[in-house]
């Protein structure tokens, strides 16, 4: 019943959704550039305006930070007249878009929005301004074609998350109240291919560390000194180098020990899905793979835990040379954590790592970035279930499920709020997000806001708990 009267309603409106999408495409909200600070106001006011002109209310623009220090504009709204017998769900998902650089491998500009061969490509056309937009239609079209909505529903769409959502956890805590929910549905996140329907049930916590390294108060002459004095390029080099065994393990101590290992079922959706060697190598660009022995690439980057040198710097870097012993040198260090690792403790694990590498004298300070937990989902979470049949309703076949290799607020509103969250991503991995030339697939789109619609229809079966 509800992907027939969506259907019909798709179909008198698909013109109007496009250009809507494109209309918002073109305002750069670039919020990791202060020079676009402005432009991700204006996002923010003009999906305001979407939500208001899709029969949401309480529709406001949120200011995040604090006065001193402000951060970038979420937007909030809701529809409340289900009633308090009907559960509350709460649509998450980011109105800011990642830097287009480099701008030369675009092309067309990334903010004058190209519809060609049953795509849209722009920069923020799948992450997230079209998952967004797929959201509200799917609002919009029920309270068109039944007049209410089956739950009662809330919107928050952040301003921050392509740079870390500095400010979501603070705004989350302060109103709490408004955005409480009993089920939270993420629509930033990926399918597995448009035959191969998938969900995130799971996203890794991150911690990083910049590690830099003194063996002098300044760079020396190598033909005076080099061969008697520590060498701040070799010690960060070595201290490199020892992060991983010769099977590609970690090697900080304990890192592994409260890892959480996968159920039967996780497992078997996990082989599920299929790996192509070749071609992921092709889209790497990299001539093999390497990883933890014992584990699929797969597992490696989605459901296992990594520590990547993201960068490392020493000595002199520019043209021809420079005879120097360099004096400092800095390492830095990502790392991916999955359920049950923490943050903190895998951070002191660490610094007593880093100690032990590094001999007396060398001079080293650790500066920590971050601290996300991971979380994951139960498969057999009854609001899981409710997504699984409104997909399968849609593509045919139920969803296969599958955890990120990347790290999101999603753990940070299943804490505060209280509630699940379920994945309900349109995103395929050729959409070249993050990367020039992003594009989204309008057929996608069309299915993706048909199942947003049967899952609010499904989530109506949900018993209120808030």
């Amino acid at each position: 019943m509800g992907e027939l009267a969506l259907s019909q309603y798709l179909e008198a409106n698909k013109g109007r959704i496009v250009a809507s999408l494109v209309e918002w495409l073109r305002v750069p909200s670039i919020s990791a550039e202060p020079a676009h600070a402005s432009d991700v106001r204006a996002s923010a006011e003009m999906f305001a305006r979407l939500l208001r002109e899709g029969g949401l209310e309480a529709v406001e623009v949120l200011e995040t930070g604090t006065k001193d220090a402000p951060g970038a504009p979420a937007v909030y709204a809701e529809w409340l007249g289900a009633g308090p017998e009907a559960p509350t769900v709460l649509i998450y998902g980011h109105h800011d878009v990642q830097p287009v650089d480099p701008l030369e491998q675009w092309c067309s500009p990334p903010f004058e929005p190209v519809v060609s061969n049953d795509k849209v490509f722009a920069r923020g056309a799948s992450d997230d301004k079209g998952q967004m937009v797929m959201q509200v239609e799917a609002a919009r079209g029920l309270l068109a074609t039944r007049g209410k909505l089956p739950v009662n529903l809330k919107f928050l769409v952040e301003g921050e998350e392509e740079s870390g959502s500095p400010h979501f956890e603070q705004l989350l805590l302060r109103e709490a109240g408004r955005f409480s929910a009993d089920v939270v549905v993420s629509s930033d996140s990926t399918m597995e291919s448009p035959q191969v329907p998938t969900t995130t049930v799971g996203y890794r916590g991150l911690v990083a560390f910049d590690i830099e390294v003194r063996t002098a108060p300044v760079d020396l002459h190598s033909g005076i000194w080099g061969g008697t004095v520590p060498n701040a390029a070799v010690y960060a080099a070595r201290l490199a180098a020892a992060l991983h065994d010769e099977r590609w393990k970690v090697t900080v101590p304990g890192f592994y020990d409260d890892v959480r290992e996968l159920t039967e079922e996780e497992a078997a959706s996990l082989r599920a899905l299929s790996f192509e060697e070749e071609e992921y190598l092709r889209k790497a660009g990299a001539a093999f793979l390497v990883g933890e022995e014992g584990f699929t690439p797969r597992e490696r980057t989605s459901t296992r835990p990594t520590a990547e040198v993201v960068g490392i710097h020493a000595g002199y870097g520019g043209p021809a040379m420079k005879t120097i012993v360099p004096a400092t040198a800095n390492v830095k260090v990502a790392m991916r954590l999955v359920p049950d690792q923490d943050p903190q403790k895998i951070a002191q694990a660490f610094r007593r790592w880093v100690d032990v590498q590094l001999p007396a004298g060398v001079e080293r300070s650790i500066q920590q970035y971050g601290g996300v937990l991971p979380m994951v989902t139960p498969l057999n979470h009854p609001s899981l279930q409710l997504l699984s049949r409104a997909m399968e309703r849609v593509w045919g076949k139920p969803p296969l499920f599958e955890r990120s290799g990347g790290s999101g607020p999603e753990e940070t509103l299943a804490r505060v709020l209280g509630a699940p969250v379920v994945s309900l991503g349109i995103a395929l991995p050729e959409d070249h997000f993050h990367a020039p030339n992003e594009t989204l697939s309008l057929p996608q789109l069309w299915k993706g806001i048909l199942a947003a619609g049967e899952l609010l229809i499904e989530l109506a079966a949900l018993k209120p708990t808030k």
